[in-house]
């Protein structure tokens, strides 16, 4: 009998998903990668071999998040590990966003997580066990401009971190979270190399004054979901170089 486990990363196809994809597959974990992009989705499934599986998922409508875990059961039989990656962001002056784009980052951000948690949890009581990370970010560490909505969504994600870790975790569900700081990406460099004031402050308060790399965020899942963390719940870990706590 395969008694590898079965991992769902949503946001998978790119970014910090890719990169904890590639972790749990390198490790043997079967992995379900779910987005909206098909096209990406199918170009990192052959990337990362035969252990890896594209679905597609867009987690902003809810209604296809109950079918797509049924789908995942149906096929695989179980669901050890969910990471909650996928996420949007908008970057406005506080005053010029408006109600729909507030809602449309807290639908993705904080009510997604909730459905598709919701939805495996109901799977991994049956069996008594279970983890799943959640994505936060250095925005709910301190305060950033121009970001409200993701800031709101962010801190939420760490509140519901701790209230599903206290209910779940006496039915042998783990739930923590992640905390990336700046992660190196050809998206990222560009930003920072246009804003240097933007750039300096990063630098400034990250105590290692260097960038993490992806695969920094896909170990910190891999230790996470995997039995050396068997008594780890209900924590946020920041993986920032010491950005959260810089002077």
């Amino acid at each position: 009998m395969d008694t590898n486990k079965v991992a769902i990363v949503t946001g998978g196809g790119s970014g910090l998903g890719f990169a904890i994809a590639q972790k749990f597959v390198a490790n043997n974990i079967t992995t379900i990668i779910a987005g909206r992009n098909v096209e990406k989705l199918q170009a990192t499934k052959e990337q990362l071999g035969e252990l890896c599986f594209a679905l597609p998922c867009d987690v902003s409508d809810l209604k296809s998040i109950p079918p797509f875990v049924q789908n995942v059961l149906g096929r695989f039989g179980k669901i050890d590990i969910l990471v909650n990656n996928a996420g949007i962001n908008i970057k406005k002056d506080f005053i010029a966003v408006t109600d729909e784009e507030f809602q449309a980052v807290l639908t993705t951000n904080v009510t997604a997580v909730f459905a598709m948690s919701r939805e495996v949890v109901k799977h991994m009581l049956l069996k008594e066990a279970g983890c799943i990370i959640n994505i936060s970010s250095m925005a709910a560490q301190y305060g950033l401009p121009k970001v409200i909505a993701y800031s709101a969504s962010k801190t939420a994600i760490e509140g519901m971190t701790r209230a599903m870790a206290v209910e779940l975790s006496p039915k042998g569900i783990r739930i923590n979270a992640i905390a990336p700081g700046f992660i190196f990406s050809a998206m990222t460099e560009a930003a920072l190399n246009n804003d240097p004031e933007r750039k300096a402050k990063v630098f400034g308060r990250t105590p290692m004054g260097i960038m993490g790399q992806p695969e920094d965020i896909g170990n910190a899942a891999f230790y996470l979901a995997s039995d050396a963390a068997k008594f780890i719940t209900g924590i946020v870990l920041p993986v920032d170089g010491g950005n959260s706590i810089g002077f």
